[in-house]
């Protein structure tokens, strides 16, 4: 796997994330982003390349970090990591060699920062979309570990009971919403046109409302995204759940708060024109296959070249599987139905969404 190389200096912090923990960090392009960890999670996304379906479900991961000694301070400090100022260039970031354990008892972090200077490396599934609308769904009735102690058990056991994890088995853990350049100045709308559901909205929802919190998500209008967009995306990932699904059910794996990332583009204008390429693509492509047909065997045209090759399939859509700290596989023990009764009834809620959209 190609390391990606990263000074202490090219760190900044990541703020387009819909939940989860604090501290994450990401280069300067946002191409990346870096994710501290435990090393638990680290190794687990290196076993995904014996489970290649799998793996086409989460971030790609570009190798471990080791952030460091005074970076990790800072970061307990709530501070960002400072660039190095010397007349050398700052030492590179460095992959991790071992592990660091603790005994120590559960304390929660109440989604703060992790207390560890390890950290992987992943892309960052948001880059490329102009206005990123991002919901983090977290799966599972079930949230705790094996191995997590009573404490840890009664406190997810309450929290799953007063959600909508336990009947649905999942939760909305968090949302980002662009709600259109004419938003700006409105209550709950940040400088960059955003809205943000943060973990408390999810876990005050009941299942009666669960198709109104979904509603925030796909419906904006007012940003461009029309019903029948809305209708396209909802289809999409519709589909992306159903083949997420089928991997899961031929898996042995046990998954516990792992979390679906749904992505899709929020501006209207350039969702419409991310389809209309598509469109494009996939018609220049018909007609080179006809094209290709039609040509005799060993007749070649070096002129004749595709314009198309090479060429950035719009971005639409993304849904990917994350955060793998207490993940695992389990040869022997079947598909983890915690995680698929989750994933079943987003995919019943959201056809529920689209036979509600009253658009051809």
């Amino acid at each position: 796997m190609p390391q990606h190389s990263l000074r202490k200096s090219q760190l900044i912090e990541y703020d387009n994330i819909a939940a989860g923990h604090e501290g994450v960090l990401s280069d300067k392009s946002g191409d990346v982003i870096v994710k501290p960890c435990k090393q638990a999670e680290i190794d687990f996304y290196y076993s995904t390349s014996s489970h290649p379906d799998f793996a086409a479900f989460t971030p790609i991961h570009m190798g471990e970090l080791k952030l460091g000694t005074n970076v990790a301070a800072t970061l307990a400090a709530n501070t960002l990591p400072s660039p190095v100022h010397s007349d050398h260039e700052p030492a590179d970031v460095l992959p991790i060699l071992d592990t660091v354990t603790s005994d120590q008892p559960w304390i929660p972090t109440g989604g703060g920062r992790i207390a560890t200077d390890t950290a992987i490396v992943l892309e960052n599934v948001a880059a490329g979309f102009k206005k990123p609308n991002i919901l983090d769904v977290k799966l599972g009735a079930r949230l705790w570990a094996d191995d997590a102690p009573p404490a840890k058990r009664a406190k997810l056991e309450k929290l799953a009971h007063e959600t909508t994890s336990r009947l649905l088995g999942f939760r909305i853990a968090g949302m980002k919403t662009w709600q259109g350049s004419a938003a700006l100045g409105q209550v709950g709308v940040n400088q960059d046109g955003y809205k943000t559901y943060d973990k408390n909205y999810g876990k005050n929802l009941k299942v009666t409302e669960i198709h109104q919190g979904f509603q925030n998500y796909f419906f904006m209008e007012n940003a461009g995204v029309t019903k029948l967009l809305a209708k396209k995306v909802i289809q999409r990932f519709i589909r992306d759940l159903q083949e997420f699904r089928e991997v899961l059910e031929h898996e042995e794996s046990r998954l516990y708060s792992s979390s679906l990332l749904f992505i899709y583009e929020g501006d209207g204008n350039a969702l419409e024109e991310a389809f209309n390429e598509e469109r494009r693509l996939l018609e220049a492509g018909k007609g080179m296959n006809v094209e290709a047909d039609n040509k005799e065997e060993g007749d070649e045209d070096e002129d004749d070249e595709d314009e198309d090759e090479g060429a950035e399939w719009p971005k639409v859509q993304v849904v990917k599987l994350i955060d793998f700290a207490h993940a695992s596989w389990t040869p022997g023990q079947g598909a983890d139905v915690n995680l698929l009764h989750g994933v079943k009834n987003l995919i019943t809620i959201f056809g529920e969404l689209v036979a509600d959209l009253k658009v051809l």
